[in-house]
């Protein structure tokens, strides 16, 4: 399993201080955008371009490129003097990964049936990569840490792809299970998750994208604010579990804050594919081994 959360264990948090998204996270945004689905592949003159227009520079953003391809998330092709990248089977596992959680999650659990997975875990010390890695993707997947080793997601969740790759078995232990008394369900969700840090995210999210001035001031064209729009919003919800309805605080505010999201981006869409139109120099994707 290849997903979001096994690019944020080698990028870290891809928001820079006041919301910028990181030259990497708008690379993916841009990416899944245009590239995702398209079966092409994209000079590296016209990636430098669209990014600049985002607020990338040069020098970083061909750190980006060289950094992704070494972590096998690009894959170059020469054509004469030009050379286009295109995705590899790993880059795209993550690009649908995240348009699955964009588009077909909601922000917030209408329909749980009141049932929890729990995981419980214990590594030798020396596991930290491993260790590392399981809970980005716990967190990705929903689960909040309810004590040392143990988490517990809201929802029935299939574990088996989180512990794909990792060679932890026997070290891994999962349960399915239903709360009862004396047990405190809202105490779980307190001690599990840090509702007030989520809902900051959805709030400074609502704030940035929220007002058309400040929308508008994010990137000069909206090619570009398509791009940072994607990559913020993929960042606002990377560790939002989706709790159920009933468990959230009156005023959540992830759903307006989702709502926007969708409408920008619909917005946004036709003109940005029209821009990118006249930039994108590509060429038909091809299988590994026929690169030249």
């Amino acid at each position: 399993m290849t997903t979001v959360a096994d690019h944020e264990t080698e990028q870290g948090d891809d928001l820079s201080p006041g919301g910028t998204p990181r030259p990497q996270a708008l690379l993916l945004a841009f990416l899944g955008a245009h590239v995702l689905g398209h079966d092409v592949q994209v000079a590296t003159a016209s990636v430098l371009e669209v990014l600049g227009r985002a607020g990338v520079s040069e020098h970083a953003a061909r750190s980006t490129l060289s950094r992704m391809a070494r972590r096998d998330l690009l894959r170059r092709t020469r054509r004469g003097r030009n050379v286009y990248i295109g995705l590899t089977g790993r880059s795209r596992a993550i690009l649908l990964d995240g348009a699955h959680r964009i588009w077909h999650l909601g922000a917030v659990d209408h329909e749980w049936d009141g049932t929890w997975t729990l995981l419980g875990f214990s590594m030798p010390e020396s596991w930290q990569r491993q260790r590392h890695v399981l809970r980005s993707r716990l967190l990705w997947a929903g689960f909040g840490s309810l004590q040392s080793g143990l988490w517990i997601a809201p929802s029935t969740v299939d574990t088996a792809p989180l512990l794909d790759g990792l060679g932890t078995d026997g070290h891994v232990k999962v349960f399915q299970a239903r709360a009862l008394p004396p047990t405190e369900v809202a105490e779980i969700v307190q001690e599990a998750w840090d509702l007030e840090r989520i809902a900051s995210h959805y709030r400074g999210f609502l704030d940035r994208w929220g007002d058309p001035g400040e929308a508008a001031a994010q990137a000069p064209d909206s090619l570009a604010r398509h791009l940072r729009l994607e990559a913020d919003w993929l960042q606002t919800i990377r560790t939002d579990p989706r709790l159920p309805r009933d468990l959230l605080p009156s005023g959540w505010p992830a759903e307006p804050a989702q709502d926007l999201f969708r409408g920008a981006s619909t917005e946004l869409k036709r003109a940005a594919r029209d821009i990118a139109g006249g930039i994108l120099d590509t060429i038909p994707d091809e299988p590994a081994g026929q690169d030249g």
